[in-house]
Formats: C-alpha cells, structure tokens, sequence
C-alpha cells in the first residue's frame, strides 16, 4: 500500500522543526595568549607565559599569580623545575636550556617541564654585550667574567609551543 505524500508531510515538518531546536556543537572556547620567543641551543622556541610565582611579574604579565608554584623547587627532594635566564636589562630574549622536539603529544624527552626557576642575567659593566643564544654561551660569557647570575626563588609556567629554527 503506497502512502499520499501529503500524509508524510507533517511527519516532514515535525522532525525539521525538532532538529531546528536541537543544539549545534560548539567550539570550546579559545584564549589568546601573547606569543613569546626564546633561544634554546642555537633556535628560537615559541612559548607562552601562563602562571608566576612571584605576585609582582605576575600582575606585570597580566597572568595568573599561583605562589604554590615554588613547591616545585623541591625542597629537600628532586626540583621539577629547569632554568630560565632572563636578561634583566631586555637587551635579549631569554634562554632556555632545552624544549621538546617536538612540541606536542609526540614529544619523547619524559624529562622534559614547563616549569622554570627564573635565573636573572645581568651584563658586567665593560663587557662586551652581544647576544647569546643558548645555556653554553651564557655559561662561557659567566666564566669569562662577563655576566652576573642571581638564581631565584620564582617559578614561571612557560609551556614551549613550538621550536623554530636557528
């Protein structure tokens, strides 16, 4: 038995009017956060500054103050945390000692944190300033009597987004 197409049209029409009302995915939402760069081996890495543990840098970067974060210094048992050299007068980007390769879920450095003690540089007055592209360079420019380190206790959330190239 063959149906009219008219009975089946307000069957039609229900069923388009409940997928109208249906809610439509979503996209989560997104934040954007500044970009930042620094040197690490030779290469610019891309990161973003999320957490501080410092509340004063915290409200200078207009990111999270999270004192907690100090915690990861280790206190008496192994840091999660690596170095982060920052030249106090800006006159480079920082240096980080190592980023994964590569960035993302397929990284395979297990060793690897976002989680940095905050290491300030300060040029000797007299010396040469250039600048430094990674952890050795820093450390040859300190042994040559160039450069001043002051080790902190602030800790800084700065997940490398992706390494660039030398």
């Amino acid at each position: 038995m063959r149906r009219h197409p008219l009975i089946a049209l307000p069957l039609l029409l229900t069923l388009m009017l409940l997928a109208a009302c249906a809610p439509w995915p979503t996209r989560p939402p997104e934040v954007a956060l500044p970009l930042h760069q620094a040197w690490v081996e030779g290469r610019r890495v891309d990161y973003v500054t999320t957490d501080i543990s410092d509340a004063a840098m915290a409200a200078q970067l207009g990111v999270n103050h999270v004192p907690r974060l100090k915690d990861a210094l280790g206190a008496g048992r192994a840091s999660l945390t690596e170095r982060v050299y920052k030249f106090v007068d800006g006159s480079q980007i920082s240096i980080f000692p190592s980023a994964p390769a590569p960035a993302g879920a397929a990284q395979p450095d297990a060793n690897y944190s976002p989680l940095w003690r905050l290491v300030q540089v300060r040029w000797q007055p007299g010396a040469a300033v250039r600048e430094l592209r990674s952890e050795e360079a820093l450390l040859d420019a300190l042994s040559r009597g160039e450069l001043s380190l002051e080790v902190t206790d602030i800790v800084v959330n700065c997940p490398v987004t992706r390494a660039g190239s030398k």
